[in-house]
């Protein structure tokens, strides 16, 4: 059975708090990778399906009969006169980013959580993960006016950077309505770009998001961080997306103006529930085609079970 988050993470559907994330360390405790499908060994203590950072170089010595003559390092053998190859290890550890979502079309759920919650508490929970795996983590928290870069760091530093920007970043207030947010089509390509700038080649990032305004230029600057990275496309939505309820009349609210909405027209409804079966399906082909992995998540999902089936988790202690 998955390890299910801490009670306290689940007493506000609307925000996060900085100790519910941090909670969520227990969770990370009692899950593990579980090495299947394995392209490459990452840092000793666990393997994974997603291929190794590379390789850096540990020392250069004398060249010795067998050794790869591209490895020959000629500036130190002109300079000494003798042969002197380049030794090469797999780098111990690789930069985990979360790329997270903090949109206006994020805060908005009707099952459980805002979206934007959901996406806070994935991203700590696999911050968590990464940490207990002894690689480093960082991110990059954006909304439309503002983006929130966190730089990798090793261990529990690297995690408590990352929660304190997804509890404390300025889109909560803004949606609590303290002040007048501005839609921004670009916003989401723009972060794509600097989340691009951010990593280093061989990075792992995550991206979580409801990818609502995706447009070629943001699956070009996709296609462009998948070319040096590997990828994780974390979908968030909530039940009513993906299908509007059964006939009747429905009031909506952001805690400051209320929407009516009657659902009574079947050709709407049916309309509705195309439209996001057909944005969901560009979003996997896509995915497939660029050879990333693709993870659908809903407010009303038992989140960690999802990420545990879908990532290569395993509860803590089985074989």
């Amino acid at each position: 059975m998955p390890a299910s988050p801490p009670a306290d993470t689940e007493l506000d559907v609307t925000r996060v708090t900085q100790a519910g994330l941090i909670a969520l360390n227990n969770t990370a405790r009692k899950l593990t990778l579980r090495p299947v499908r394995i392209r490459a060994a990452m840092n000793g203590a666990h393997l994974s399906a997603f291929k190794g950072i590379g390789m850096e170089l540990e020392e250069v010595r004398p060249y010795q009969p067998g050794d790869d003559l591209y490895s020959i390092d000629w500036r130190v053998t002109a300079r000494t006169g003798e042969a002197h190859t380049k030794v090469f290890r797999e780098e111990r550890e690789r930069p985990v980013l979360l790329w997270v979502d903090y949109r206006q079309s994020m805060f908005f759920g009707t099952r459980r959580c805002f979206k934007s919650v959901l996406a806070a508490r994935t991203a700590a929970l696999l911050a968590w993960m990464t940490v207990q795996h002894g690689d480093r983590v960082g991110g990059l928290v954006f909304a439309a006016q503002q983006h929130d870069e966190i730089r990798p760091l090793r261990g529990n530093k690297g995690a408590l950077h990352l929660i304190h920007a997804l509890s404390q970043h300025p889109a909560w207030r803004t949606h609590a309505g303290q002040q007048a947010t501005q839609h921004k089509p670009d916003a989401l390509n723009t972060a794509l770009q600097r989340l691009h700038h951010l990593s280093r080649p061989g990075s792992l990032l995550f991206l979580i998001s409801d990818f609502y305004d995706f447009d070629d230029a943001a699956a070009e600057a996709l296609s462009a961080a998948c070319r040096q990275h590997d990828v994780v496309m974390i979908h968030i939505s909530d039940p009513m997306e993906r299908q509007l309820p059964a006939q009747g009349y429905y009031r909506f609210t952001d805690g400051d103006t209320e929407l009516g909405l009657h659902t009574g027209n079947r050709h709407l409804l049916q309309q509705f529930q195309q439209r996001f079966a057909q944005r969901q399906q560009q979003l996997q082909s896509l995915c497939k085609q660029l050879r990333l992995q693709y993870l659908p998540l809903s407010t009303d999902d038992d989140w960690p079970g999802c990420l545990q089936q879908h990532i290569g988790w395993r509860t803590g202690g089985r074989a």
